[in-house]
């Protein structure tokens, strides 16, 4: 399966920054072209876009519905097979629905939809096609993040009891969106965010990233959200407890205005027999400690490690693999199982190991609980789909 996929793009031109991180997941290894894109709303900074990146122009397009036109009618052998959707939220529906039913498979950036009721029908959109599917919840691309979910499904740290997750930031600890911070100016204006700021845009990673160590699902959450800077019109700060379809209990918090933090993911998850700890500062690391011997230190690279962690693996150990190579991750087990589907091969489990669309509802059933618990007298709402 050596040949490249060819990959169209929606939004993410000149000034975008989540744009520039797709384009480069998607080149590591090298498994895609980029053949074409509508890169902005405004059709000449789309057409501007396309010369930076030395597309031909005439496949460089004012809008995503002339792309998903113009390029049905090209021969099946030229025309675009994979959309990456890397727009703002409320532009995430539509070019997607569009995509899959004009026979492509897409890569969309998340939180999946402006809405659960969104996310749902998306939801029948895909299962209708039989189109591919591929959220970017990124942190799930981590070797030692695919470790730990293996650690915990082989049940060496037995019954999971207690899951501590969190994902703080700081960059959004003044009124940034009062200026010309154009990604503070979107993801706090609730016409293109949604219902949620914080717990949106990274609470939901926090979330993801629960659901997909342990293995298990949130059924029941009881949340506290804030607006801490003055004037914002959305959520900045918040917590939830959980609770887990197993009787296990967990916290979530996620933060934008914990002044002087990066991005620094972590989460702990505790069983009857041991208990893990991974944090983005130090991705290569998975610490695992013990009821009843010593702790010990899992690194990336390993030949200990699990398929799932070799196979997203790169580098010899010691070499660090961070955020881009966790993107890629995604990139390159999505173009396996289309590479696999379009050759009519049952694609390895560890190629099928990326969030697809019931990590997308899920994640947007989330975001609608946790700020309806916020806002509601009630201690506990039942988690909703």
């Amino acid at each position: 399966m050596n040949k490249k996929l060819r990959l169209g793009m929606i939004g993410g031109g000149q000034g975008a920054f989540i744009g520039a991180v797709h384009r480069i997941a998607a080149q590591i290894d090298g498994a895609y072209d980029l053949v074409c894109g509508a890169f902005s709303s405004n059709p000449e900074k789309s057409k501007a876009s396309g010369e930076l990146l030395g597309l031909k122009p005439e496949r460089v397009y004012a809008s995503y519905q002339e792309l998903f036109e113009k390029e049905q009618q090209l021969p099946v052998d030229e025309r675009v097979q994979v959309i990456s959707i890397v727009t703002p939220n409320h532009v995430h529906f539509e070019p997607t629905k569009l995509a899959l039913e004009s026979g492509f498979h897409v890569v969309l950036d998340k939180p999946m939809t402006f809405s659960l009721e969104e996310a749902l029908e998306l939801q029948n959109v895909v299962e209708r096609t039989g189109n591919l599917f591929c959220l970017t919840h990124t942190y799930t691309g981590y070797p030692m993040v695919k470790e730990a979910k293996q650690l915990v499904a082989s049940g060496k740290l037995g019954k999971i009891r207690k899951v501590y997750v969190e994902y703080p930031q700081g960059w959004l600890s003044t009124f940034e969106e009062g200026g010309d911070n154009k990604q503070a100016s979107w993801r706090t204006d609730p016409s293109q965010s949604g219902i949620a700021g914080a717990m949106g845009d990274i609470g939901t990673h926090a979330f993801n990233l629960a659901e997909y160590v342990t293995g298990l699902e949130v059924t029941q959450l009881c949340a506290d959200i804030n607006i801490v800077v003055e004037g914002r019109k959305l959520d900045d700060d918040g917590a939830s407890f959980l609770k887990f379809n197993n009787g296990a209990t967990g916290v979530l918090f996620a933060t934008q205005i914990a002044a002087g933090e990066e991005n620094n993911v972590k989460i702990r998850v505790y069983g009857e027999e041991g208990g893990l700890e991974w944090k983005q500062e130090d991705a290569n690391t998975l610490l695992c400690k013990w009821l009843d011997r010593p702790a010990e230190i899992l690194r990336t690279g390993g030949g200990y490690n699990s398929s799932y962690a070799q196979h997203n693996t790169r580098t010899p150990a010691g070499h660090p693999e961070g955020y881009l190579e966790a993107f890629a991750n995604l990139y390159r087990n999505f173009a396996l199982c289309v590479q696999a589907k379009l050759e009519g091969i049952v694609a390895q489990p560890e190629w099928q190991d990326y969030p697809g669309i019931q990590d997308g509802v899920r994640g947007m059933a989330f975001i609608e609980n946790v700020i309806a618990s916020g806002k509601s007298e009630q201690k506990w709402i039942d988690f909703k789909i």
